[in-house]
């Protein structure tokens, strides 16, 4: 059986959700020119609840976006060349916005700089930042988050598990020990 240790519950992943939420609109004066973005799969319900926060906070509707970065990946292997590929939703113009790109958590920071590629693709933001709700460490790529709902120290062979209502039917986050 594998050793799992308990992170957040659905209060603490709100807590955290409410505290970035906040810190996007203190780090950009507002809601005005945000686009956030989710990374598949668990960034797109985290940017949506956070879309709900920052409406709640400035009485704002933010633009979402999704972000599907299989091709840009490049862990795909030769075993692996039929990518299911779920396409990217961003139906607003992100040149000159000021785009968030979520996602669930940051490990080794490929999946970031991958993001960032498909991005760059679909047009030219003023700024990139990045959210996540864990940050776990060992990079492998000088990125880091700007809004981060738990920093977590863990050892290269734990996984940090996020489990969201929208996909798991359940709301936390779990290290488990391989």
């Amino acid at each position: 059986m594998k050793k799992q240790v308990h992170l957040m519950d659905d209060k603490a992943i709100n807590r955290a959700i409410t505290r970035i939420a906040h810190e996007i609109l203190e780090k950009n004066k507002g809601a005005k020119d945000i686009v956030l973005v989710g990374i598949k799969t668990r960034g797109v319900p985290l940017a949506h609840r956070l879309v709900e926060k920052i409406k709640l906070i400035e009485e704002v509707v933010v633009p979402v976006g999704v972000l599907d970065i299989t091709l840009y990946r490049d862990d795909l292997t030769k075993e692996n060349l039929d990518p299911v590929i779920h396409g990217s939703k961003i139906h607003i113009d992100i040149n000159g916005k000021k785009v968030i790109l979520i996602d669930d958590v940051l490990y080794t920071g490929r999946t970031v700089r991958a993001a960032l590629d498909a991005l760059v693709d679909i047009g030219r933001p003023n700024t990139i930042q990045l959210a996540v709700l864990v940050d776990r460490g060992h990079r492998e790529l000088p990125i880091r988050a700007d809004y981060v709902g738990k920093n977590v120290p863990t050892a290269k062979d734990e996984v940090v598990k996020v489990n969201l209502e929208e996909i798991d039917k359940n709301n936390f986050v779990i290290i488990e020990k391989l």
